[in-house]
């Protein structure tokens, strides 16, 4: 009998030395790794490469973070230019998943791309078939649970997509009207039928608008008396500021770019779209 246990124990050994390791994969921004977290549940190795409350737009990336980019199976990027300060870096990874790929992107008149496809559930919903797509590929065995989890994950972005629908039905339409620090609404307002107003111009924190346009743009926000103007949690702008003081309006901050910790108001996808 004490050799069967013996036997028994080597094999156990072997197993366990012979089994894969799992996937080690990357996702660029926090709401990204959220929704890569309900695709690929516990059977991955997942790192986020932006931390909560950071701006996508002006993240530089650590020695160690650049790293961690070039060593993972896959790195998942949201795309449209969304991490167009991480693209030298991205060069050096194994494989990039770019997730704006089978999206209808929104573009301004000059032809820049609009990053922020997010703020309709209806684009997460293709980034959650891409993930599961290609997290089968690589890791065929467990292709059915990928699989599953994506297809549960998109149940509830279609029950967030009627929600959201459901308390815009509440708002006149004449008053469905977003006043906001960058073009970062698009998605949302063309899915559920809002207009924006920004006053930086373009899809970036980083732009500056004239002096003319931030008058033609008070002026604007008069006329209409919009009661709030609704910005990213991490902008800090002086010209937000002061838009809001010479038109004597409130200033609202949203989760827009990035989740919140654990224990803040926007800690998954869902709950900031909430």
């Amino acid at each position: 009998m004490r050799w069967k246990a013996l036997l028994a124990g080597i094999t156990a050994a072997v197993t366990i030395v012979g089994a894969a390791a799992p996937l080690s994969l990357l996702a660029t921004t926090s709401i990204l790794g959220d929704v890569v977290r309900q695709v690929a549940g516990e059977l991955v190795d997942l790192t986020v490469l932006l931390p909560p409350d950071t701006d996508p737009h002006t993240f530089q990336p650590t020695p160690q973070e650049i790293a961690l980019l070039s060593r993972a199976d896959l790195v998942f990027v949201c795309g449209a230019g969304l991490e167009e300060a991480l693209a030298p870096f991205l060069s050096q990874a194994r494989r990039v998943v770019d997730l704006s790929q089978g999206i209808e992107l929104r573009t301004s008149p000059d032809g820049r791309v609009d990053p922020h496809v997010w703020l309709s559930p209806l684009n997460v919903a293709v980034w959650v078939e891409e993930i599961a797509a290609a997290l089968a590929e690589l890791d065929p065995a467990h292709a059915e649970e990928y699989h599953a989890r994506a297809q549960a994950y998109r149940r509830e972005l279609a029950l967030l997509d009627s929600w959201i629908e459901e308390q815009v039905r509440k708002i006149p339409e004449g008053r469905r009207v977003l006043v906001v620090d960058h073009l970062a609404f698009g998605y949302f307002a063309d899915r559920y039928g809002f207009r924006q107003l920004a006053i930086l111009p373009g899809f970036s924190t980083l732009a500056e608008p004239s002096a003319r346009e931030l008058a033609q743009l008070e002026q604007e926000i008069r006329r209409l008396g919009v009661p709030a103007i609704f910005i990213s949690h991490t902008t800090a702008s002086p010209l937000v500021e002061q838009v809001a003081r010479d038109t004597g309006v409130r200033v609202v901050r949203l989760y827009v770019g990035a989740l919140s910790g654990p224990d803040g108001p926007a800690p998954t996808y869902l709950e900031l779209m909430r």
